[in-house]
Order: structure tokens, then sequence, then C-alpha cells
């Protein structure tokens, strides 16, 4: 019986992947973890949308994976240096750092396997996975929410206010019968903006709604309008459930599952709104011919 080999080229491959899954399968299990069960830092938690965006990258991955194979490989000594770099974040020991080696790596194989042509024809999934890569960003970004924190904070005492509630609003804090209700950053709904407009690329980028500059602009314009409304209506709630007392209905729709149907209906609503783009305004697109 003829020994079969294994090509050489395959061999580092399968190398590499063997290493690749010791050295971040652990890290990429804590995301993963963290994100279903809500036990990774609150910042980390921003980046659950990775439980798409990873698998969806792969799986751009993997549908240009002939265009990929018929590429030549080039061994480009700028992929080396990539990671070397990526060596260096991985072995600091720095949470974020070592996250973003992951992406690193990735590029890195990629630059040196394909060159400059493999990284640009998987631009797009190395962008999908580096967006997905959990980092500071949203501490940074949360000290500049205080003016949308402040806007959800009055309009929703001004709704309930409606309802004869009572309800005092002094900055982030609304008072509703001697009890406090805060718009935190968290609370503010940059979590579910950020899942928004990830989402919003993901669908903009599978329905070639990119090529068109005027529908890029209405789905990502919708997609911020639907999250400030909904995350409007998500605040009033909380604050009428822990004002009146009504403590189970609040834990529901603050971390309970209540919280996880109000992101799908969001999610939902978004992909509605590009459906009614597409169908209800086709006038409007640079690409629409007339009969």
């Amino acid at each position: 019986m003829a020994a079969r080999w294994v090509s050489p080229r395959w061999g580092v491959g399968g190398a590499i992947a063997l290493l690749m899954a010791i050295a971040y399968g652990p890290l990429v299990w804590h995301w993963v973890d963290g994100w279903l069960n809500k036990s990774i830092s609150l910042e980390h938690e921003y980046f659950s949308y990775g439980l798409i965006g990873w698998p969806f990258a792969a799986y751009l991955v993997w549908l240009k994976r002939h265009r990929l194979l018929a590429l030549p490989t080039v061994a480009s000594p700028v992929g080396l240096a990539i990671a070397a770099v990526a060596v260096v974040f991985y072995g600091s020991g720095v949470t974020d750092l070592v996250n973003l080696s992951l992406p690193l790596w990735l590029l890195a194989i990629a630059w040196w396997w394909k060159g400059r042509s493999g990284v640009k024809l998987l631009a797009f999934p190395f962008v999908f996975a580096l967006l997905a890569t959990p980092n500071e960003l949203p501490y940074l970004i949360s000290p500049y929410t205080l003016g949308l924190q402040q806007f959800i904070a009055g309009t929703a005492g001004f709704i309930l206010n409606q309802f004869d509630l009572g309800v005092t609003v002094e900055g982030i804090y609304l008072y509703v019968r001697d009890r406090m209700v805060e718009v935190a950053p968290h609370c503010s709904g940059l979590k579910m903006l950020l899942t928004s407009l990830y989402v919003s690329l993901i669908l903009a980028y599978w329905t070639d709604c990119l090529a068109s500059r005027l529908k890029t602009g209405l789905l990502f314009g919708g997609a911020i309008f639907i999250s400030v409304l909904m995350n409007i209506l998500r605040n009033t709630l909380l604050t009428f459930f822990h004002g009146t007392g009504q403590d189970s209905l609040f834990d529901l729709f603050h971390e309970g599952v209540g919280g996880d149907i109000y992101s799908a209906g969001m999610l939902g609503m978004i992909i509605l709104w590009y459906v009614g783009i597409e169908r209800l305004v086709p006038w409007l697109f640079e690409d629409t011919k007339s009969p």
C-alpha cells in the first residue's frame, strides 16, 4: 500500500493552526463564556457582538478560499514583522494587547503567505475580526456620552410625567417616589449602539449596500436613530418599574432575559429598516434605472 505524504505547505499550515489553537483557544473561550454569561469585564462586554462577528469573518474567509489559494505564495517579510509585533503584544501580559495580538497574528499570516494581494482580498474579514476584539475603547468613549445620558434621562422623565408620576430629573438622575434611577454610561445604550453599527456594517457588506453612499447613509443613520429611540423606551420602562416598586420586572429588563429580547428586537428593527429602504423608496438609489 502506497504511503500517503502530507504536502509541506499544508504541514506548515497545520502546525501554525495548532499553535494558534493552543495559544488562543483559552482566550477565545474566555470571551465566549464571558459574553454568554455576562461574566467578562463591563468594557469587554460591549463586544458581545463578536459572537456574530468572528463566525461571520471566518465564513467570509471560507467563501474566498479558492481565490486566496489561487494567489501566488510570496513569503513577505512584512508578515514576519507584523508577527514579531504580535509576539510582543502576546508576551506583554497586558489584557488589551494580548487580545489585539490575535487579529495581528491573522494579518501576519495572510501577509506572509499571500502578500499585499492576500491582505486586500481578506480586508473585510480582518476588519470584522478587529472590530470584534475586546479592548478599552468603550471606556475611552464613555466620558463623551454625558450629553446622550442627559437627553435620555430628560426624555424618559418627560414621558413618565405625562402619566402623572411626578418624576424629577437632575442631570442623569431620575427620582420617582423617593427612588433614584441613574442613566449611567452603560445604560445610555452605548453597547447596543456599537452593536447596531456593527450589525449594520455586516448587513451593508453582505447586501453590497456599501456600493451606494445614499443607501449606506440611510442604513447607518436609521440604525443610530433606532438604537437611541429604543434605549429611551428601555430607560423609561426601567424607571417606571423601579419607581413603582416592581423590582422583579426591573431586574428582568435590566440584566435578565428581557434585556436580551429587547436587544434582539432592536436588531430586528434595523433589518426591517433596511428592507424598507430597499422596497419602499427605490427611486432614491443611485443604481436604480427607469424602465
